[in-house]
């Protein structure tokens, strides 16, 4: 065995993956057991993405890479350093893989199959149509674009798509991702969350039966909630947060209504084995099946 994948974040030491990929390196006969973390601060400039992805495409002992909290910065910075790209990652900006084919790097955007994957565990396939509920999106980066473009092409699709974010440019980004798809300009609407308020009248507003999703990163890499406290959820609501780690006040806040309210909620636990059995199958070629995507889930459950 040889080499080594890597792992770019703000934070990877305290991922549980450091733990999980060794037994998952077993399971799937990987050439490596060892991942090494590629920490980067949140406003990590473009020189440091640059530098970090001329590093792994120059390292003969680096297979790969999965990107995290850095996917758009990170696109935005090193996009001409990779011979090829994915449909999603060239239209909506972003990278959350990195693999090497014979000299050639790769980049992949592999959130939309991630959440899709993710979201039809606990989804009913005719969800949307037999409820009537919406979708309300908090945060419109990498992890909310790449569910709102799921969402959008989605066979049981909602009526209304919510995005919301306290950046302007980060919507008006992913307003002209869906532009640049053709998602019917109805679909999707994007708020400025310019105080606690508009969050408050978004979820006051949303129906019962929607989904309710944390896409914003709070509750992870920084501590917080999207949501201000004392807001209600929609009655019957699925709530998800993407975050499996961190200090998860969003997780908290919809934990404390799920009886009342009648919730459902949902952590990122499997958004996140999905996510990165998806990259190492990438990196590493091989062909996920549904029984090893079940082992590989039992064996992170022991390291959780």
């Amino acid at each position: 065995m040889s080499g080594y994948m890597g792992f770019v974040g703000v934070s990877t030491e305290k991922s549980s993956i450091m733990k999980i990929f060794p037994t998952w390196a077993d399971i799937l006969g990987l050439p490596t057991r060892t991942l090494i973390g590629h920490d980067l601060a949140i406003d990590a400039t473009p020189q440091q993405y640059v530098h970090l992805v001329q590093q792994i495409r120059d390292d003969p002992n680096h297979w790969g890479a999965l990107v995290t909290t850095h996917k758009m910065g990170l696109f935005a910075a090193t996009h001409d350093l990779f011979d090829e790209l994915d449909e999603f990652s060239t239209v909506g900006g972003e990278l959350s893989s990195i693999a090497k084919r014979n000299g050639r790097l790769i980049g992949h955007a592999k959130d939309p199959l991630t959440a899709g994957l993710a979201a039809q565990e606990f989804l009913p396939d005719d969800h949307f149509t037999r409820t009537g509920g919406h979708v309300v999106c908090l945060g419109a980066g990498g992890a909310g674009g790449a569910l709102s473009w799921y969402l959008a092409g989605r066979a049981d699709r909602p009526e209304r798509i919510v995005v919301t974010d306290t950046d302007q440019g980060r919507l008006d980004h992913l307003r002209a991702v869906h532009l640049r798809r053709g998602t019917p300009a109805e679909l999707i609407r994007f708020v400025l969350v310019e105080s606690p308020e508009t969050t408050r009248t978004v979820l006051a507003d949303a129906p019962a039966h929607s989904l309710i999703v944390n896409a914003s990163g709070l509750g992870k890499d920084r501590p917080g909630s999207p949501v201000p406290d004392d807001t209600r959820f929609p009655e019957a609501a699925y709530v998800w947060e993407f975050n499996y780690r961190g200090s998860l006040e969003f997780l908290a806040q919809a934990r404390a209504q799920a009886d009342s309210a009648e919730l459902t909620v949902i952590d990122g636990w499997r958004y996140f084995i999905h996510g990165w059995s998806q990259v190492i199958a990438e990196v590493f070629t091989i062909e996920l099946t549904d029984d090893l995507v079940s082992r590989l889930s039992e064996a992170a459950l022991a390291a959780r």
